[in-house]
Order: structure tokens, then sequence, then C-alpha cells
């Protein structure tokens, strides 16, 4: 009975399919106990280690002095950014969510609650049905931090459209949507020597920090861009 049980937990299920805006598909997965978010034969995230989600929020926050500043997250995935952020932020911060893909919220509040916990909740946070581009580009010095976490690096892997958030135009909006001092935070599977040199063209300064892809070994590393927005 326990090989059977075994065998049960690494069966892969199909949770859920969330149609993307312009075409193509995500869809929730479940081996036992632990769940991941897959785009064709990718995986873009999964419950097993979020270290570097987590730093996405963390290492920004240590980066600002507005703690009770006002933050963007662009992407809800699996809430691991969302959840570092209110531990990070103070009581007063405000953080603004922005998911394009309707299905992701209520995932958070289905099959991943448990991941979530009381984060959707909190005062502080609130949900927008939006491009994150286009949350950005209507904000004139506005945000103490900006975090992308909607693609698998500096590219519209995702969508062809989020390469507007990656070009020299978009990072401009970024830049504006800003306030002095804020910071611009990116988080990539790759490094992208190119990406870093346009963020510095824009006026960032930017300091890159690579994250190993699992907690405490000395695995892949993931990139993390932060770009801040002179005082």
């Amino acid at each position: 009975m326990e090989t059977v049980r075994r065998s049960a937990e690494k069966h892969v299920q199909i949770v859920d399919s969330a149609d993307i805006p312009g075409g193509g598909q995500l869809h929730l997965l479940r081996c036992g106990s632990d769940f991941s978010i897959q785009f064709r034969s990718e995986e873009l995230m999964g419950s097993q280690d979020h270290s570097s989600e987590e730093a996405l929020a963390t290492l920004t926050c240590e980066r600002v002095a507005a703690k009770d500043g006002r933050v963007l997250i662009g992407g809800l995935g699996m809430g691991f950014t969302l959840r570092a952020a209110l531990a990070a932020w103070g009581p007063a911060a405000t953080i603004v969510v922005a998911e394009l893909i309707p299905k992701i919220v209520a995932w958070a509040a289905g099959p991943l609650a448990h991941l979530f916990g009381t984060g959707l909740a909190d005062a502080r946070v609130s949900i927008e049905i939006a491009d994150v581009h286009d949350v950005i580009v209507g904000a004139e010095a506005t945000f103490d931090a900006i975090l992308l976490d909607v693609d698998n690096g500096p590219d519209g892997f995702i969508r062809l459209e989020n390469d507007r958030l990656y070009c020299n135009w978009g990072l401009r909006a970024a830049y504006a949507a800003l306030r002095p001092g804020g910071v611009l935070a990116v988080w990539s599977a790759y490094g992208d020597p190119v990406f870093a040199r346009r963020l510095e063209t824009i006026g960032f300064a930017v300091v890159e920090v690579d994250m190993p892809d699992m907690a405490d070994t000395d695995s892949r590393s993931y990139t993390i861009w932060f770009a801040a927005r002179p005082r």
C-alpha cells in the first residue's frame, strides 16, 4: 500500500488551465503536494523552492528608504513575492499587484490558497486585473519600488507585448513611474549584459545579484537586477 501511495504522489495532474490574453495558455500542475505553473514545456514557477522570488522583494526593500511607501508587483504568480513584500514593508505601505490573467487570482483563492495564507486579505494589498505595463505608463513618480517577475527574463517570453517592459522606452516609463530613490527590480532565469547596459543608459544605478535556484546550494543561478532612480 505504501508503494502505491508514493507512486500516486508522483503522478502529475493538470489542475486547471488559464487563457493568456492574445493567445496561449498557462497550466497549473500538481505532483503530490507540489504545484507548478507551466507555459508550453517551460515551468515558470514552482512551490518547492522560491527563495529568489522572495529575494526580489526583500532585497528591494533593503534598497529603498520608504518602508511605508508604495510598491508595484508585476505578476501574482504563487504569491511568494507578495508574501515577502508584506513581511518586509511597513504597516502603512501600499502594495499593488498587477495581474493580467484573472484565473491566476482565482487560483490564489482556490487550489493555491495554502501558499497565499492571509496575504490577499491584508489591508495593504490591492489587486488590479491589468497589464503591468499599462499601470507603469499611467503612473508618474508614484512608486517607491516596482518588482517585475512576469517572464523568464527581460524579454516577452509569455507575451510578445511584454517586450515593451524591457525596451528603452518601457524602461524610461518605469524610471518616470518611480519616485526619486525608488528601485525597479527585474527577476530573470538568466543573465543578460545587454539588458544591464540598457538600464544604465536610461539613467538607473544598477546592481546585479545572482541567486541560486535552490536555497542553500551552489546550483544554477537566477539573476535579479536592482535599478535605482537617483535621488
